[in-house]
């Protein structure tokens, strides 16, 4: 970590300045997230799916100096570094040892003394780094994070999720993901052990898990349907397991079931978003309020609100809206859009729910997914509660389009579990009979081996509506 600490300095990085990476999981990316800060560098990690155009936004958009990735990817950024003048052509750094017409090796980088790089002030007001919004609902925002509120990611999932020096986690999804902090964050905080996979693989998960006798692990719900369809899981192969969380999107009701039979006192929730709100279901709460996504943390706030930012009473849906110490300082040179999300300390999720009478909170949805459809209000996720009682559904996606009649209309995507000849027709039959009301009936399902997803595994139903309303075929 020094080393690459006084490598940074010597090339030229000072405090404050922006390093973007273009990495898969790797030890280079993990010991970069502790080295940039110890000298006031601000990390910027984006995502390897990105195509050249959207790299040379994302890096024109923070004022990147470095850029640091492998051969892998290599090709793409010199490709999108082409017409950025900003960026000094020596600011490639890649981490495997071959030998590229632009930068240099980070073998070189790190061939620098290992003694503590020069003190240099770094406050908590600060900013540790810059994650893009995944852009699931439109097109990504740098949420800005600062020391002060990583600090609080050691603190508070520390004392949530009980953490102790001889913790051992498992991180199996992308580090670049917010989500990776919930866990990366305490593990270091306490000096545990913590596992990196560069990529996910349920048998490898399954095996790690047995043989470093792992006892916290969070996984986005993808991640947990390969876990729960796997042929020859046995309760015996997560027996170490003290929590296993579930982030990124809702997990359905029937696969929490599932999960609190395979482990029964080890299972928690954490509902949030990037930009700074969280709320956890503990593993005491797991199996009373199986249906909501738990409460707020310590020194945080909760509220429900209508249109106009009013307070709704216990049981009504409206926007959820939080303030607590883990919330950004806002959108990275976006005030007008730092504007709308943050309102005198509050911030507006953009997602609805209801409180019950002991403060837990019940998900709805997105505002932005939500179908008006004949003028009611549907929820896309009380159609997907519903789909995934089928026996032969692992996922599902609903989403609303376009219709001449009735404004909107939900349509179904779904993957199949393995071996599941189900077709089309006789699945849309079988949702349309099954959901509690006729406004909730969806015109269409498609049937698809998988989802467009970002990279932390969270599907992107906006790629599939918008293909559907320009008259698209969804396609495997």
């Amino acid at each position: 970590m020094n080393a690459l600490a006084n490598g940074l300095l010597e090339s030229g990085i000072t405090k404050g300045d922006k390093i973007a990476t273009v990495l898969q999981n790797s030890i280079e990316l993990l010991i970069l997230y502790w080295a940039a800060p110890k000298i006031g560098a601000v990390i910027v990690p984006l995502s390897p799916l990105l195509q050249p155009t959207g790299i040379s936004k994302l890096i024109t958009q923070v004022d990147a100096r470095m850029i640091i990735t492998s051969s892998n990817y290599f090709s793409i950024v010199e490709q999108a570094l082409k017409n950025i003048s900003g960026v000094s052509k020596n600011c490639v750094i890649i981490t495997d040892n071959i030998t590229a017409k632009k930068g240099r090796r980070y073998k070189d980088l790190v061939s620098r003394s290992n003694d503590e790089p020069p003190e240099i002030n770094v406050t908590g007001e600060d900013i540790y780094n810059i994650i893009f919004s995944s852009g699931t609902t439109g097109e990504p925002k740098g949420i800005i994070h600062t020391h002060y509120i990583r600090s609080m990611y050691c603190a508070l999932f520390s004392q949530a999720f009980r953490y102790k020096p001889e913790s051992i986690t498992l991180h199996t999804g992308s580090i670049i993901f917010n989500g990776a902090f919930l866990t990366l964050m305490p593990s270091f905080f306490n000096g545990g052990t913590f596992i990196l996979h560069e990529t996910f693989s349920v048998d490898k998960m399954i095996e790690t898990i047995q043989k470093e006798k792992v006892t916290h692990i969070a996984m986005v719900p993808s991640q947990i349907t390969e876990l729960l369809n796997h042929p020859n899981l046995k309760t015996s192969h997560l027996e170490s397991i003290e929590m296993l969380l579930s982030v990124g999107a809702p997990l359905h009701l029937n696969q929490k079931k599932q999960l609190l039979e395979l482990i029964p006192n080890s299972f928690y929730e954490l509902y949030g978003i990037t930009e700074g709100f969280m709320t956890i279901l503990d593993k005491t709460d797991a199996k009373r309020k199986m249906g909501s996504v738990g409460c707020c943390t310590p020194f945080y706030n909760i509220r429900i609100c209508n249109d106009k930012g009013d307070d709704l009473n216990q049981g009504e849906v409206g926007e959820i809206v939080g303030k607590g110490p883990l919330t950004m300082p806002g959108y990275y040179k976006r005030p007008n859009q730092t504007k709308k999300i943050l309102r005198d300390g509050w911030l507006f999720t953009g997602d609805l729910g209801y409180l019950d009478e002991d403060g837990f909170l019940f998900l709805v949805g997105r505002k932005k997914d939500m179908i008006i459809t004949g003028g009611v209000n549907v929820y896309p996720q009380d159609i997907e509660e519903v789909i995934m009682k089928h026996q032969s559904v692992a996922e599902a996606a609903v989403f609303g389009v376009f219709d001449e009649k009735w404004g909107e209309t939900p349509v179904a995507a779904l993957i199949l579990k393995s071996g599941e000849k189900n077709t089309e027709i006789e699945m849309e039959d079988w949702i349309n009979s099954n959901v509690y009301a006729k406004y909730q009936r969806v015109s269409k399902v498609i049937i698809k081996k998988d989802f467009p997803r970002n990279v932390a595994g969270k599907i992107l139903k906006r790629v599939m509506q918008e293909k559907l309303n320009k008259g698209a075929i969804l396609t495997n």
